[in-house]
């Protein structure tokens, strides 16, 4: 249950009903006011809600706000509702404060929903694909796939528990130029195996790492000279398969590594081989949307608010990766049926989106609006205030298998979900295996480990931690605080899928550490003033611990019962 908005939606119906009442009563003019606004305060000082009615309704019923407070004020019915009191302050600001009965509802469904605590269901769910990372298969992952995909796997979280039906893809490009060019390397690398490096010239614009050169001794290494003889296409073929099949194998180990799981591995060459790409291009060429110039198809994407036009088909009959593109994402919407799509993309790609976008808008599938395109900057490895870009153990390029070799999963999705996506991330590699509360996960996880051990010392001692206590005898400051906190889950999670912003999540999960850490600073639990007392503290930091345990999970960290 979202407990701010169902506070805040019962503030803005209470303000209403007074409004018509004091009308009723003759106090105040009537007019056909739509809604009433309501925010939460950032000072509960002045209350847990505030609404600017008084102010915005001046004008139209001619008197001055304050005035028009005191009458709605005055006409409120606060018997039943979410509320104990409201008063009028400065000009007329109309501040409410919830009541007793509020907190302890809180802690109750919390109680009750466990693990499903910050779930929500809408009235009208998208389904909607997540497609992240889609590393190109042919090397190791890198340090933006790292980043990318925390936060798709988040952003596809943060969804599903706002109440859609979430998908997320990874999309091989087992296709195309990039895999020819993998093809060139792998049998340049094959034949030097054979013959010695200088035997055998490399290409300029191939592959250079030495994962390829790995690939070619042991694709030698089943093989032997087997393909030396070959047709080149088999040889590529071969090469190919072999190279595809070890690489995504290790994709698969490091994702899985990582806690990323998807629900589907897409083949570009798929698209290819069923005649789809072919069957999209003919489409946008009878849509009249394309022309042909020097032997090649391009897509008239500057008619679309684009810079320049695109290639479709290269003179030699290929398509482009663009041409492959367009075809996936029809696929997406129109054979898989999925209401949104949202990609999450290096910030190189942004010279991409517009033409994507068109070209799908060309096909009537709505790209501009349907399509979601989350551009991610850059990530800086830092230690010790210099940038990192060589692995200790490899000394090469740090790669994902390299980073969680070096720090744990936990603070690797932590850091790497702690920055919306369009801002520069530094990751300092230091800070991510310090044991204090420096370390930011390290300071939301201490707080969970630390109530679990509250709770086992209680156990141990008789006390019943699973009892039905008296919640309303929570109401010191840092009681009501904490509880406050705990509320806001569902509203968080909602907020982080609608501006599609998962590093909400780490605030909140930094702001319940730090709430229960100045509750615990100056509330006793197992020597409380009284039995009663103790209990509903107890229940208190159960609920907060499930609170932290839910809010990790969602980007996929663990919540220690002990550290």
């Amino acid at each position: 249950m979202n407990h701010v908005m169902h506070a805040m939606n019962q503030a803005a119906e209470l303000i209403q009903q007074a409004y018509r009442r004091a009308v009723e009563q003759g106090t105040l003019p009537e007019h056909p006011f739509e809604r009433v606004p309501v925010e939460i305060p950032k000072d509960n000082k002045n209350g847990d809600y505030a609404s600017s009615f008084a102010m915005q309704a001046a004008k139209a019923l001619g008197m001055p706000p304050r005035k028009i407070a005191e009458a709605v004020c005055a006409a409120m019915e606060l018997e039943g509702s979410l509320f104990a009191s409201v008063e009028i302050a400065g000009p007329g600001f109309i501040n409410l404060r919830l009541a007793p009965a509020y907190f302890a509802g809180v802690l109750e469904n919390i109680r009750q929903e466990g693990r499903d605590y910050g779930r929500s269901k809408t009235d009208k769910p998208e389904k909607i694909m997540v497609e992240f990372v889609s590393a190109n298969p042919t090397g190791p992952m890198h340090m933006g796939n790292a980043r990318g995909g925390v936060l798709g796997d988040s952003l596809a979280e943060v969804l599903d528990r706002a109440g859609n039906e979430v998908s997320r893809e990874f999309y091989v490009n087992d296709a195309g130029n990039q895999i020819e060019k993998f093809a060139q390397s792998l049998e340049a690398r094959y034949f030097q195996r054979l013959h010695g490096e200088d035997s055998y010239p490399f290409p300029e614009d191939g592959y250079h790492g030495d994962d390829i050169k790995e690939l070619a001794n042991d694709f030698y290494a089943i093989h032997g000279d087997k393909y030396e003889k070959a047709s080149q296409q088999e040889r590529h073929d071969a090469l190919v398969q072999f190279g595809l099949e070890r690489n995504l194998k290790k994709m698969r180990e490091d994702l899985e590594k990582y806690r990323i799981h998807y629900d589907t591995w897409f083949f570009e060459s798929t698209l290819h081989e069923s005649g789809y790409v072919k069957e999209t291009i003919d489409q946008l060429v009878a849509k009249g949307a394309t022309y042909e110039k020097d032997g090649a198809l391009w897509l008239r994407t500057s008619d679309y608010g684009c810079e320049k036009d695109d290639v479709l088909r290269r003179a030699n009959g290929f398509y482009t990766y663009f041409a492959a593109d367009i075809a996936y994402h029809r696929n997406k919407f129109e054979k898989r049926g999925f209401d949104r799509v949202i990609n999450i993309w290096g910030a190189d790609h942004h010279g991409h989106v517009a033409r994507l976008k068109a070209a799908l808008d060309v096909l009537g599938l709505d790209g501009s609006h349907r399509l979601e395109i989350v551009l991610m900057q850059l990530v800086r490895l830092m230690r010790d205030g210099e940038v990192v870009r060589m692995s200790k153990r490899t000394g090469k390029a740090i790669t994902l298998s390299d980073l969680l070799d070096e720090i744990s999963c936990d603070a690797a999705r932590y850091f790497f979900n702690s920055r919306a996506a369009d801002t520069h991330l530094e990751f300092d590699l230091g800070l991510a295996v310090r044991e204090d509360n420096e370390n930011p996960v390290y300071y939301v996880q201490y707080a969970h480990a630390r109530i679990k051990s509250i709770l086992r010392n209680l156990e141990k001692e008789g006390v019943q931690c699973g009892q039905t206590p008296d919640l309303a005898l929570l109401n010191s400051q840092e009681e009501l605080d904490l509880i406050r906190e705990l509320a806001r889950l569902p509203e968080e999670i909602r907020l982080a899928a609608r501006d599609r912003e998962p590093a909400r999540m780490n605030r909140y999960a930094n702001n319940v550490a730090s709430a229960f850490h100045r509750f615990y600073t100056v509330s006793r639990i197992r020597d409380a003033e009284t039995t009663e007392l103790r209990d509903a503290r107890v229940a208190l930091i159960q609920c907060v611990a499930t609170v932290i345990e839910n809010t990790l999970s969602v980007f996929g960290v663990t919540a220690p019962d002990q550290m």
